[in-house]
């Protein structure tokens, strides 16, 4: 008699095309929209920037220069410099590693615990059903920022509690999402097939539901990572945050607006950097809307 393994092994392999056509289709209604294809390119140069913080600029960003406090925007220092010598240019791209790391990570720890509990939640229903969105429910109640503040409070001001804050505070809704989307999907055939061949609840779950969830799920990790991105740049503003001398976004913002009659550079450069990142992330979650949504592709 043949496992189950091997039966479903012609269901998985006709599945591959269609998921790759699928993929194809979205890529191309992503570069048809131009809004979303500029969005994308000017994150990644963000990004790229970013990661390339030694060669664009060879100052360090924590270096001081005394003899340069406060200088406007020149070839010397393309940004300026802060009340302590300190180049803008060179905090900013190092300051947009801090920012984006953990932005970055914070949405992968919010899709991860989404992921894994609201698709044992919406699967198996019931009493774990029950206990977990009762979970999910009482942490929802808490408004977003004040779950923030609590957490940063707990743990004391520095980005990995800030890192944490998030991750923990955006769980809830990704579980909401992932468990709405299981519920629909796990009466579908091919779920149904997979069961009456054998197949356990760990593969259905990841390799048949999982990947067919996925699309609203990137997309609402689009979006929550915009919003990543300026609650950790406002946590750090109020303190909460990085710690000086660290050049994270937020901090200089902060640091920049005692000085931003004399020195407007301070504050501008970090807060376009901002702007620029979220906006883009933003944007480019409309264009991926658009792109992996099947009725929004007819």
């Amino acid at each position: 008699m043949t496992s189950a393994g091997q039966r479903t092994a012609p269901a998985d392999g006709q599945a591959a095309p269609t998921k790759a056509r699928a993929r194809r289709s979205a890529w191309r209604t992503l570069r048809r929209n131009p809004i979303a294809m500029a969005a994308l390119v000017g994150f990644l140069l963000l990004v790229l920037a970013v990661i390339m913080a030694p060669v664009i600029t060879p100052i360090p960003p924590n270096a001081h220069d005394y003899d340069h406090l406060l200088e406007p925007p020149s070839w010397a220092h393309p940004f300026g410099t802060d009340d302590l010598g300190r180049d803008i240019l060179s905090r900013v791209l190092w300051g947009g590693r801090e920012s984006l790391r953990v932005a970055v990570l914070a949405i992968a720890v919010a899709v991860s615990g989404g992921i894994v509990f609201g698709l044992v939640s919406g699967y198996f229903g019931g009493w774990v059903d029950t206990l977990i969105m009762r979970v999910v429910d009482v942490l929802l109640a808490f408004p977003s920022i004040l779950l923030l503040l609590s957490i940063v409070a707990a743990l004391g001001p520095n980005l990995g509690t800030v890192l944490i804050a998030l991750g923990i505070s955006a769980i809830p809704s990704f579980s909401r999402l992932v468990r709405g989307s299981v519920l629909a999907a796990r009466n579908y055939e091919y779920v149904t097939a997979a069961r009456v061949l054998g197949a356990s609840d760990g593969y259905i779950m990841f390799t048949q539901i999982l990947p067919n969830i996925m699309a609203p799920l990137i997309i609402y990790a689009t979006v929550g990572l915009g919003g990543a991105i300026l609650t950790t740049a406002g946590l750090s503003y109020l303190g909460l945050g990085a710690q000086p001398p660290s050049p994270e976004w937020g901090a200089m913002l902060n640091a920049g607006r005692t000085q931003l009659r004399e020195a407007w550079w301070m504050s501008v450069f970090p807060g376009l950097a901002i702007f620029v990142a979220v906006l883009s992330v933003n944007l480019l979650s409309d264009g991926l809307r658009d792109a992996l949504d099947p009725k929004l592709r007819l």
